[in-house]
């Protein structure tokens, strides 16, 4: 390479320019306490006054993290007044946005721990987990007003379940649940609707969290699909006397293959499947039936059994009053599972939780973050050929 040729050294540039831009950020933010501090004492430093109302007696050092990295500000003190700057707020050490940007890494899913490095490796100053705490209880407020806003719109689909996690109770450590609904809206659109803690997920938790729903204002609910929880069913039936119980088709289907030895499965799994493949409930029934008899002559009585036991609430998405067109989406519980694996992925970062609300705090965050896009604004059923198929019916 002939020695004429001009190299540039990116890196080099990038560092240089990286203290140029905090060298002057430096100077003008000192600059601008100085005057302010002329501003309190009405007079500049050295001025003989009548009117001045304070002396300077020197200044404090203080460092400052911005996004170009940590300054070093000299604070004016004054004998006579306290000094109060409006532009470096008391007790302050960074900028607003660098602690929203920390706060933004954990909840996408960033240990506290790696917070704590990320923000010595890109701003030279450590967040311990305890100062990132208390940085979260503003955004937990704002989490407890989510979570207990007005349920305006009708929501004629509603999809729950609960996510497991580990937390202290009773000075041990015990797997505890998060309760989730997810409703449709009239419009067709996605939204999280109730989020609790549900303890071991029994029929009192899953009472109290669907009054919760009905007091902030749910109506309107036509299908509620979740799994075989217990007290669910009997929850629905009773709280929401319009709605019909849809148990995931998916769940269900596991559930009679764990009752089916291996040599048998590969034929169990394509006979469950030609059950769910029939155009109406009662060719669903018929199908069920045969298969049933089936498995009771290859001696499968334990599947037969599950599969007698739980058809009937697992085909409520091939009644006439539900569209054809929304039989994929609304007969499983996937989309509530796709949005419990995100939870997991975070909360397989902390491990166990110390109490159950720190436990809800996260998981609502996490729900919030990982919905905050076309998730929610995208349409996700077209309702209004629910509304003819309501208006045939009656």
């Amino acid at each position: 390479m002939s020695k004429e040729i001009i190299q540039f050294d990116q890196a080099m540039f990038e560092t240089k320019l990286d203290a140029m831009v905090r060298d002057k950020v430096e100077q003008i933010v000192n600059a601008m306490l100085d005057e302010e501090a002329d501003l309190i004492a009405n007079a500049a430093r050295y001025e003989r006054s009548d009117g001045r109302k304070a002396y300077r007696a020197g200044h404090y050092a203080r460092g400052f993290t911005v996004k170009a990295g940590r300054l070093a500000l000299r604070i004016p003190k004054l004998k006579g007044a306290v000094f109060e700057s409006a532009v470096i707020e008391r007790y302050r050490r960074r900028e607003q946005s660098v602690e929203e940007s920390l706060i933004d890494m954990y909840l996408a899913g960033v240990s506290t721990r790696r917070v704590d490095d990320i923000s010595q490796l890109l701003w030279g100053e450590r967040m311990p987990s305890q100062t990132l705490s208390d940085k979260l209880k503003r955004v937990y407020d704002q989490i407890d007003q989510w979570r207990n806003r007005p349920l305006d719109s009708e929501y004629p689909y509603v999809f729950m379940d609960g996510v497991w996690h580990k937390r202290s109770w009773g000075g041990g450590v015990e797997n505890v649940s998060v309760l989730v609904a997810i409703g449709v809206d009239a419009d067709g659109r996605r939204e999280v609707i109730g989020v609790a803690e549900g303890m071991k997920e029994d029929k009192a938790g899953w009472e109290q969290f669907i009054r919760s729903m009905i007091e902030r204002g749910l109506k309107g609910v036509r299908l509620v699909v979740g799994d075989r929880c217990a007290g669910l069913v009997a929850t629905v039936d009773s709280m929401l006397p319009k709605a019909r119980y849809q148990r995931c088709m998916v769940h269900f289907m596991r559930n009679v293959l764990s009752k089916v030895p291996p040599t048998h499965r590969e034929w169990a799994s394509a006979a469950l499947k030609a059950i769910f493949a029939m155009e109406s409930r009662a060719s669903a029934l018929a199908k069920a039936e045969t298969v049933a008899s089936e498995m009771e002559t290859r001696k499968l009585r334990a599947a037969a059994n599950c599969l007698r036991e739980g058809i009937g609430e697992t085909t409520t998405y091939l009644l006439d009053e539900y569209p054809a067109e929304h039989r994929r989406r609304i007969r499983t519980n996937n989309m509530i599972e796709r949005l419990n694996r995100e939870i997991r992925r975070r909360t397989r970062v902390v491990g166990s939780f110390p109490d159950g609300r720190s436990a809800l705090m996260l998981v609502c965050a996490r729900i919030r973050y990982v919905t905050a896009n076309e998730w929610s604004t995208r349409r996700y059923l077209d309702m209004s050929r629910l509304n003819d198929r309501l208006m045939e019916a009656n």
